[in-house]
């Protein structure tokens, strides 16, 4: 059974960085596709980022491409999520997400099979 436990979160002011860390288990991960979506209260989940399972094809939200960055360590079941330049309309639940298709990328949230249950992450004016 493939668990998702995300971490990093917390509080920073605008400007500021923050790094989220999703820690998997399960045999999948190595060759999972991952991404990161978040929920802010009132508001549709957003899709942020995604890495194929080589880890050398990455896609990301327009309201994130150039100040947010996804990697990940197959060897330590590993996905991160570098935030910088973090804004208050960052403001968010963040979830790591797995999918089995690992050679493709997606926005999709339908086409994630694995949660985690988020990590808060609260941007300061």
């Amino acid at each position: 059974q493939v668990q998702l436990v995300e971490s990093g979160g917390g509080l920073v002011q605008a400007g500021g960085s923050l790094r989220l860390v999703c820690a998997a288990s399960g045999r999948t991960f190595s060759s999972s596709a991952m991404g990161w979506f978040r929920q802010a209260p009132g508001k549709e989940g957003e899709f942020v980022a995604s890495i194929n399972w080589r880890g050398d094809t990455t896609v990301y939200g327009d309201s994130v491409k150039g100040r947010f960055t996804i990697s990940r360590d197959n060897a330590k079941n590993t996905v991160y999520l570098q935030m910088n330049s973090l804004k208050p309309e960052d403001t968010a639940v963040y979830h790591c997400a797995g999918r089995n298709a690992g050679e493709m990328t997606t926005p999709l949230r339908n086409r994630y099979d694995y949660w985690g249950q988020g990590t808060q992450v609260t941007v300061s004016s």
